[in-house]
């Protein structure tokens, strides 16, 4: 063997138990030469638990005790259930007699239930300047309510620039204005603190997130409803004045005749 060369003699066996030796490189063990197949995650049921015996559970969850497994799974099979391994490190192992397809069915409805359900909080942010002029000062208050009846924290920087670096009172002043403006629809979270040229401050909604998405999904619902009643009003007022033109018979059409002046006697 080489010196220095990542190889190994490795002996695998046959049908008659002798070692064959195989030259195995590095490169090979780290391209996943030993990696075996897919590690599944779901229980081990009916002939795949291989135990001599396990603790029964029935399938309305009764404890029916230590039995053989042929036992546990006569029992399963005369009520036409499965035999499912619940808790396989258990001495001995807990097998649970059930439906294992609609248990499945339930559990993944529920995780799907759950994540639906889930709130992600997300930061927004905001930066002003620390003279920042009226309309500006509005506008951008007004993306910070949005977000905050959102459900969602939003981080305000203050950015200094120049010799407004040796004037923070500008930052926690208009900070300070910032907190009391928004202060029906959020808090402070995160007190104004200097961070090199900048100041931070972090708002925090007064609400949840669901219950914002709630109120924000009604206001939704509630402008489609007006838009569909408007639209509902347009509809019956343009049939309305169809009707009408209808019953009033066609237009004469204008002739020469009525463009001359009636005085002028032809």
């Amino acid at each position: 063997m080489r010196s220095g060369h990542w190889s190994h003699l490795i002996g695998f066996p046959d049908r008659s138990g002798r070692l064959w030796p195989t030259r195995i490189g590095f490169r090979d063990v780290a391209r996943g030469f030993f990696q075996g197949g897919h590690i599944s995650t779901e229980p081990r049921l009916n002939d795949r638990i291989h135990v001599p015996e396990v603790r029964l559970v029935g399938p309305d969850g009764e404890q029916i005790g230590v039995v053989s497994i042929d036992e546990a799974l006569k029992l399963a099979q005369d009520v036409g259930l499965d035999l499912v391994e619940i808790a396989p490190m258990a001495k001995p192992p807990v097998a649970k007699v059930m439906d294992y397809g609609k248990w499945r069915y339930e559990n993944a409805q529920k995780a799907r239930e759950s994540r639906r359900n889930q709130t992600n909080t997300v930061i927004k942010e905001m930066k002003l300047r620390p003279k920042i002029d009226g309309h500006d000062y509005d506008t951008k208050k007004g993306h910070i309510v949005r977000f905050l009846r959102g459900g969602d924290k939003v981080k305000i920087t203050i950015m200094f620039r120049g010799r407004e670096q040796s004037r923070p009172e500008l930052g926690f002043n208009l900070l300070g204005k910032l907190a009391e403006d928004v202060a029906a629809d959020g808090v402070v979270e995160f007190a104004p603190k200097q961070d090199g040229r900048n100041m931070i401050m972090i708002l925090a909604p007064t609400r949840r997130k669901a219950e914002a998405k709630v109120e924000v999904q009604a206001e939704k619902d509630r402008r489609a409803a007006e838009r569909a009643a408007d639209q509902a009003a347009e509809q019956q007022e343009l049939a309305q004045s169809r009707a009408r033109a209808a019953t009033t018979g066609p237009k004469r059409k204008r002739g020469p005749a009525d463009n001359m002046d009636p005085d002028i006697d032809l």
